[in-house]
């Protein structure tokens, strides 16, 4: 009964974080205010589901600004970073690195590099396979995943400078 919860669970979240990206191609701004209220009221959820798509979805490692004013009248204003180049990405995420990343963040940087198209499905998925088993089956801390990414980072700089 449970998994049954659990995958319409993520179905809502995926249902959500998809119609709020269709939602930001069309403003065609790069940023968008919605209601979470009225979200949740169109998804049919509690607005704590919202806050979960937000959360987890819509990250500043995936290339989201999020900004809320709570209150009546109070809105969630989600805002798309602009890279003004692949370089410039792939420096900021090199610099993040720095002093580590979690699972999740690390996790979201690969999909950054795959929606920004710098990487390809397929590349996004050997980096993701290469990361997590690049320790031998050992955990790895925090600063270690971080150094893991930059070496991905540098070999992507590196190939992407030779093309």
């Amino acid at each position: 009964m449970q998994e049954v919860s659990v995958s319409a669970m993520a179905t809502m979240s995926d249902n959500i974080e998809r119609y709020i990206r269709g939602l930001l191609q069309r403003s065609g701004g790069g940023s968008l205010e919605i209601q979470r209220v009225a979200l949740a009221s169109l998804f049919r959820c509690v607005p704590s589901q919202i806050n979960y798509v937000l959360q987890t979805r819509f990250t500043p490692e995936r290339g989201y600004i999020i900004e809320s004013r709570r209150g009546e009248g109070g809105y969630i204003r989600i805002i798309k970073v602009q890279v003004h180049s692949r370089q410039d990405l792939l420096l900021r995420i090199y610099r993040a690195a720095s002093s580590g990343v979690t699972v999740g963040e690390l996790r979201d940087y690969v999909d950054r590099l795959r929606e920004e198209s710098i990487v390809t499905e397929r590349e996004a998925r050997l980096i993701r396979i290469i990361l997590a088993d690049a320790n031998g089956g050992k955990r790895l801390s925090e600063k270690q995943r971080g150094q893991m990414l930059q070496r991905v980072i540098h070999m992507v700089l590196t190939a992407s400078s030779e093309r």
